[in-house]
């Protein structure tokens, strides 16, 4: 059985780490010329620690990576309003360092890049599984389930990069509308974050980090000191969205949805990459360990539909809390009740 895996980001990739683990043969077909490295910090909760422990990379990761064992919520004006301490240690890792990992750990030629997908017809001929893992804009969701199920903006677009040094304290500061967050990452580096609730495709004339600067230079530290460090070419900026309505199954025949290209979802929970990671581990083993191809489809669908979903849906209400201008109050005052009853 052929098994071809489109998107080489990292669901794609840990799908075909786990086949390739269980000896199955596997094609990773990837549009860009080489392997998904723009973007920033990624957080691997414990979810996506297990799943890159069943692939054999979690200690790869540990070790690259940056631990954060505790987060502070603060206001623009330094007030601290909760410092959270998750009982596991989420590990940060770039998205360039953790798809290299998923990468290496392939046998060569698995991964074929510069393929451009228009026709997944083509590629479930004969029986062959396709996996779409496609991010965000799948064509294969976009093929297998029609416009239907399409990206919703979420209401607010976001700011991210990284400079050199190591700012902190780790955490976000809320304010209205807007937010900014810190986090480490490997090499002695700052991440940093800064949704805004906006138009969607609103964009300034003068360039991002004059908006930048306009919009938190007068926040509390390390604000001012990461906007001074940051570099114009160095910011990403994207509209943030979300897979809507819900897929009623990540599964058609013999194709299979993972990551975005399933339930793509808002970064308030820092859940995006684990669930990619968690449905591509699934998935490879399911394919890898039964018999019955279509019986391991349903089984994947049925691991991991409702689960992600419920992250996904979970995020989206997380970001209107906390990002719309109305919000502040109860947002707040949950926080400080949070931080009171962690005591």
């Amino acid at each position: 059985m052929d098994i071809t895996v489109v998107g080489g980001g990292i669901g794609g990739l840990a799908c075909a780490v786990a086949l390739a683990k269980a000896g199955r043969p596997v094609r990773v077909l990837e549009r860009r010329d080489g392997l998904a490295d723009a973007g920033t910090a990624l957080g691997m909760w414990p979810n996506a620690l297990r799943a890159l422990d069943a692939l054999g990379l979690g200690d790869k990761v540990r070790q690259i990576g940056v631990a954060q064992s505790e987060a502070v919520f603060r206001r623009p004006d330094g007030r601290r309003l909760a410092r959270i301490r998750p009982r596991d240690a989420v590990v940060l890792i770039s998205r360039g360092a953790l798809t290299q990992l998923l990468h290496d750990a392939l046998p060569a030629g698995v991964l074929e890049t510069g393929v451009e997908v228009s026709d997944v017809d083509d590629l479930v001929a004969g029986g062959g599984v396709v996996v779409g893992a496609d991010g965000i804009n799948s064509v294969v969701r976009k093929a297998c389930f029609g416009d239907a199920y399409g990206l919703r903006y979420a209401g607010y677009s976001a700011w991210r990069g990284i400079v050199p040094g190591e700012y902190g304290p780790s955490g976000e500061i809320l304010g209205r509308g807007a937010k900014f967050g810190v986090t480490g990452v490997e090499g002695g580096r700052t991440n940093w974050f800064a949704p805004v609730w906006s138009p969607a495709g609103l964009r300034h004339a003068d360039g991002d980090l004059p908006e930048l600067h306009r919009i938190f230079g007068k926040w509390c530290d390390p604000v001012p000191q990461i906007l001074a460090a940051t570099d114009e070419s160095d910011i990403i900026r994207h509209d943030l969205c979300y897979v809507g309505p819900r897929l009623r199954s990540y599964v058609r025949d013999r194709v299979a949805l993972v990551g975005d290209a399933a339930h793509a979802m808002t970064p308030d929970l820092g859940q995006g990459a684990c669930q990619a990671l968690e449905d591509g581990a699934v998935l490879g083993e399911c394919l890898a360990t039964m018999s019955d191809t279509d019986e391991a489809l349903r089984r994947y669908d049925s691991l991991r539909r409702k689960a992600s979903q419920r992250i996904a849906d979970t995020a989206r209400l997380v970001g209107q809390l906390t990002m719309r201008p109305g919000m502040v109050f109860p947002r707040d005052t949950l926080l400080r009740t949070a931080n009171f009853l962690m005591r």
